[in-house]
């Protein structure tokens, strides 16, 4: 969904990274306008964020580009969708919590009637100095955004947190705020990618699963307002910005023991890892030799099965399952369903789905069956995430409103 960003940014090194942020939004298909403090100037040149935004760069607060009224801290924010300050200084941070409108940053910031978000980014010291959290307090009380600063090496040769976050993403999580909020308040509980057991030191029995629609999902919950925890095993793709927790669990045994300390404390599990069923019950703690006509015997013992020990608590969280199969794809997606007793499950073909970007599920729930077409893991975690919502608010229909 394409929408029109108003950045501004204000004085600081780290208006550096707000070049390739820029270069990310319009990759987005995103409109971008710049606007900049004098001191925002000093640091990177306007004329470069007018070659990366192709568009004119307001740098002053009365100069005549945005419409030749003389009133350009109204006609932005009346045309933008959403105003991102970032880097945003400490200075320019006080001045917005306690209503002063003296440059052009917060004069914009005065007059918009389009949502406001910040990135921080100053020295430790500031970013922990009382008077500093009191203004990002009175920020997130009236409504603003605050993307929160990261730890790390600073420009000034300390290390701690203030450090802006990285364009990447700020461009990640930025589409969130205009997301519909769908499961605002709930807590879900993802497992993603794939298991690896043992065998011997360097060798052990896994499958080809990436963890794009474990991350793609996990995105999605959490653009629609969820707080979202991770339990991942080997993947071949990054982990989304923005979780509440996220740890790696590598075999299956890791990965049941990290689901259920943390479940109780869910709404949602949605169990999209790839999980052996076996375990290597003879693995070696030496690497194996080969020996010529003497292939080693494994022995193989039964995994626990992490969905259905979920389902079959006491008080269990709504469970989502997952189903890749390689033939009669519904009919074995059907009897998972009602084997493990869970509400919804998402059924896909592994020839079309493991370890690529793409998928085509259809989604099976006691209402019936819904095929989607093939298209990208993050629209189908969209369809997902939709459906979801839409179950969670039938047994809750509180959520409705």
């Amino acid at each position: 969904m394409s929408k029109h960003i108003l950045l501004g940014i204000s004085g600081g090194i780290a208006a550096y990274k707000s070049c390739e942020l820029v270069r990310l939004l319009k990759k987005q298909g995103h409109r971008v306008t710049v606007a900049m403090s004098r001191a925002a100037a000093e640091f990177v040149s306007p004329l470069t964020f007018q070659a990366l935004s192709g568009n004119p760069v307001l740098s002053e607060t009365h100069n005549g580009e945005s419409g030749g009224n003389g009133m350009a801290h109204i006609n932005l924010t009346r045309e933008a969708d959403i105003f991102l300050i970032a880097p945003a200084s400490a200075n320019t941070i006080a001045k917005i919590a306690n209503g002063i409108a003296d440059n052009l940053l917060t004069n914009l910031a005065a007059a918009r009637k389009c949502p406001l978000a910040v990135a921080p980014a100053m020295n430790v010291e500031m970013w922990f100095n009382p008077a500093n959290q009191r203004n990002i307090a009175r920020l997130q009380s009236d409504g603003i955004t605050v993307f929160q600063p990261v730890s790390g090496e600073q420009a000034c040769g300390e290390t701690g947190v203030g450090r802006m976050p990285e364009a990447a993403e700020l461009a990640e999580l930025l589409p969130d705020l205009w997301a519909e909020k769908s499961l605002q308040g709930k807590k879900v509980l993802i497992t993603a990618g794939a298991t690896f057991e043992a065998i011997d030191p360097v060798r052990g029995i896994t499958n080809i699963s990436s963890g794009q629609m474990g991350m793609a999902l996990a995105r999605a919950c959490r653009a629609a307002g969820a707080e979202v925890s991770l339990v991942y095993g080997q993947i071949q793709t990054g982990i989304p910005a923005g979780l509440a927790h996220a740890e790696q669990a590598i075999s299956a045994e890791a990965m049941y023991q990290a689901v259920m300390k943390q479940v109780p404390q869910q709404d949602v599990f949605i169990s999209v890892a790839a999980v052996a069923d076996y375990k290597v019950k003879n693995s070696s703690a030496q690497k194996l030799k080969k020996e010529s006509g003497k292939p080693p015997v494994i022995e193989l013992a039964e995994n626990p099965d992490i969905l259905a020990s979920v389902a079959k608590l006491d008080k269990p969280p709504f469970c989502v399952g997952f189903a890749a199969e390689s033939e009669n794809i519904i009919e074995h997606a059907r009897a998972k369903r009602l084997r493990k007793n869970i509400p919804m499950l998402v059924a896909n073909d592994v020839a079309v789905a493991m370890g690529k970007t793409i998928n085509r599920i259809t989604i099976i729930d006691d209402a019936g069956e819904t095929a989607f077409p093939e298209t990208d893991k993050n629209q189908a975690a969209a369809a997902i995430v939709s459906r979801l919502a839409e179950l969670l608010a039938s047994v809750n229909p509180c959520l409705k409103g």
